[in-house]
């Protein structure tokens, strides 16, 4: 007997595995059929998921610990079993700004530019024209990577530079009208916006965080208890679909199926730039390779580490003002949901970590990890500025900055 989910998304390339899982058939192999509500924000994918009108989405990952734990809205548990990306998403900025602080066709230096922007931040403070740069939601990794990146190259948020919210589809947009300077942003949107000659991409977070969770598969809670087979069920699914996806054999026509107006709905030329690791940086310019760029299967790319979970709730704490309590971080790490995914890949191929928790920014080469199923290798996944973090000292880390 099928059973039928209804999976929320934003027309962004990491919504590529649900998808997929439906395009291609793997979902129909494990007894799901799959329906798709496209929104424009990641509030109304949120409203929707809370309401019923979804039975899961691909969700900004901190939206889900600030959902959890009733940031601006009441409390409503939501749970992760998959992580459906890492990294993926990149700054751009205007071609002025970009021509004063960037060589415009090259990834920047995390370092350097968070220096030179520094220096420009302080020049239109004092003519009264502060630096302007969007970000897709309040509770974003993309909200996160940006002010985890200017704050550790001096550059103060809400202070030195201010930092808006623009749903993805209308970054161009926002750049082109002059409504913001710059914006942190996932694919296909960085690269509309180059190929409009309104920006120029300088930075791929995954400089900022080189392992950096981004996009989740959610559920609310009782959801997720309720429908445990069926959400195993697709999770076997989109592993399926993250192994296809890799592939470069198929990366043309996954750039097709993507590219349909009910899906992403944008060129896709842009798109399989993306899933490539390809991406034109500056308008007319050659494409630049830049490996792992987005990051969907290997090394347990979509394993909940529960680690993961807990530096985004540092992060809420310290962009929010929040004092650290053992009851909120407990909630916050039990969003992500590791005993679910084990769950469903339990006695298939699929490598399982032996822990679910990990040193985050602590690998500088591949090393070799423990495995409950398998063989796993891990691979570089630093911050930019050589920190890292233990979740064992959660209290310790969030001091760190003060």
């Amino acid at each position: 007997m099928t059973e039928k989910l209804t999976i929320g998304f934003l027309p962004l390339v990491d919504a590529c595995l649900p998808i997929l899982a439906h395009e291609h058939g793997f979902a129909e192999e494990e007894g799901l059929a799959l329906d798709f509500q496209r929104d424009v924000s990641w509030a109304t994918v949120l409203d929707r998921l809370l309401y019923g009108h979804s039975d899961a989405a691909h969700l900004i990952a901190p939206l889900a610990i600030a959902t959890t734990l009733g940031r601006g809205r009441p409390a409503q548990p939501l749970a992760t079993p998959f992580v459906l990306g890492l990294n993926g998403n990149a700054v751009t900025i205007s071609s002025d700004l970009a021509a004063k602080v960037a060589e415009p066709g090259k990834l920047a230096d995390p370092v350097a530019l968070g220096a030179a922007l520094a220096a420009e931040a302080r020049i239109r403070k004092a003519e009264g024209r502060v630096l302007r740069l969007g970000v897709v939601h309040r509770y974003s990794s993309h909200n996160y990577m940006l002010r985890y990146w200017l704050a550790g190259c001096g550059i103060r948020p809400d202070e030195d530079v201010e930092i808006v919210t623009v749903a993805p589809p209308f970054v161009a947009d926002a750049m082109a009208s002059g409504e913001i300077d710059g914006a942190c942003v996932g694919e296909p949107w960085n690269s509309a916006a180059v190929e409009r000659g309104v920006g120029v991409i300088v930075l791929a977070t995954a400089q900022i965080w080189r392992r950096g969770v981004e996009k989740v598969l959610a559920f609310r809670a009782p959801v997720l208890e309720a429908r445990r087979p069926a959400a195993e069920a697709l999770i076997r699914a989109l592993l399926k679909a993250g192994a296809h996806f890799v592939d470069p054999a198929n990366w043309e026509e996954n750039a097709d199926i993507l590219a349909r107006p009910h899906y992403i709905g944008a060129d896709r030329e842009l798109i399989l730039g993306a899933i490539s690791d390809r991406l034109v940086l500056v308008q007319g310019a050659e494409p630049v390779d830049y490996p792992d760029f987005m990051f969907q299967h290997r090394e347990a790319a979509n394993f909940p580490w529960v680690s993961q979970a807990e530096w985004l709730y540092t992060q809420l704490l310290r962009w929010d003002g929040l004092e650290y309590t053992p009851a909120d971080a407990a909630a916050a790490a039990r969003v992500f949901r590791p005993d679910v995914y084990r769950s469903a890949l339990a006695g298939t191929h699929a490598p399982l970590p032996g822990a679910s928790s990990k040193v985050e920014g602590s690998l500088e080469r591949k090393t070799a990890v423990t495995a409950q199923q398998g063989a796993m290798v891990l691979e570089n996944n630093t911050f930019f500025d050589g920190r890292s973090f233990d979740p064992d000292d959660i209290e310790g880390y969030i001091a760190s900055f003060a």
